[in-house]
């Protein structure tokens, strides 16, 4: 590979890790034709990139990022490396990983990941990372705490309203 081509990869590279908030690092080594071909088709139906490159590129794409992947250097990006990327939600790849291995794969192993800049590393960060919320998630949640005491207080307040009116007609009888 000449050095305009590592170039080239490397921008584009740049390029993904810029616009993609979350990514994975995965080894896919010793996998099958047929289970690469089956992982990078559940990839795309889940809206994850998924690309194979050379670490040392990785690693120069990165160290262009504002981020300190160094972390990386002594673990995810050894032997053979995967990039899972996606911007919809820091979970996806996680239990994209697991739900592939349901059908009694090993690989891939996650390498590690990056949520927000927040470094992840090694396979026993995967069933936390399976459990991060999405963004909409937590809104979601943080939205039904929030509704929940106003709708408390007005179901309260229609079902007192209705007993006081009935104490007010019961007293209006009462004097007749």
């Amino acid at each position: 590979m000449t050095r305009e081509e590592k170039a080239v990869i490397i921008d584009r590279l740049k390029e993904k890790f810029a616009n993609n908030t979350f990514f994975y690092i995965a080894d896919a080594s010793g996998m099958s034709v047929n289970d690469t071909n089956r992982f990078r088709r559940l990839c795309f139906d889940k809206g994850v990139e998924y690309v194979v490159v050379k670490n040392s590129l990785i690693k120069k794409a990165l160290e262009t990022t504002g981020t300190d992947y160094t972390p990386f250097n002594e673990t995810a990006l050894k032997g053979f490396s995967g990039v899972m990327l996606t911007n919809e939600a820091g979970n996806i790849p996680a239990k994209l990983l697991q739900e592939f291995r349901k059908g009694g794969n090993k690989k891939p192993l996650l390498k590690g990941a990056s949520i927000d800049g927040s470094l992840f590393i090694g396979e026993e960060s995967l069933e936390t990372l399976s459990k991060v919320k999405s963004r909409l998630e937590m809104i979601a949640q943080l939205l039904g705490t929030i509704q929940s005491p106003g709708k408390s207080l007005a179901s309260a307040l229609q079902s007192s309203s209705s007993k006081i009116a009935g104490v007010f007609k019961t007293l209006e009888e009462i004097k007749s």
